[in-house]
């Protein structure tokens, strides 16, 4: 059974970290907030993370839970990170119909910020057949030490 053919339960776990918006506008940039509070999108080949082979751990910008390990980034050439796995339990997909189209969105499962989509059956040659589609202002690395 494919990604698509699951639906998003409607009873998703409670964010584990709460601000109000005001909380959340003074944490982050103008930027940031758009992104991350608001689902929005930056625009391609700029973000930060897009060609980074950097080793290390990507964390949630808004709440610094731990998402993706840089072990599995792949060069996707689609304009933002890609993953095909993130951490365990680290992600939420909920159904996202916006646009006029049927897409997956990624939210933080720690405090329900908004992260990017997730498309399968793309054909890259990854273990998953995922592509988690991530923008690179929703996330802060760490590198290895």
């Amino acid at each position: 059974m494919g990604l698509f053919s699951r639906e998003t339960s409607s009873t998703e776990p409670a964010a584990a970290v709460v601000k109000t918006e005001a909380e959340w506008r003074e944490q982050l940039s103008p930027a940031e907030y758009q992104v991350l509070r608001q689902a929005g999108t930056e625009r391609p080949f700029v973000g930060e993370y897009t060609d980074t082979k950097t080793v290390g751990v990507y964390h949630c910008r808004a709440c610094g839970a731990e998402l993706f390990k840089s072990e599995t980034k792949f060069e996707s050439h689609c304009g933002w990170p890609s993953f095909y796995a993130p951490e365990d339990a680290a992600v939420i997909e909920k159904v996202d119909t916006t646009l006029g189209m049927r897409r997956v969105e990624v939210v933080c499962a720690a405090c329900h910020s908004h992260l990017g989509h997730v498309f399968e059956g793309e054909g890259y040659p990854t273990p998953t057949d995922l592509r988690y589609c991530i923008n690179s202002i929703s996330m802060t690395l760490e590198p290895a030490e």
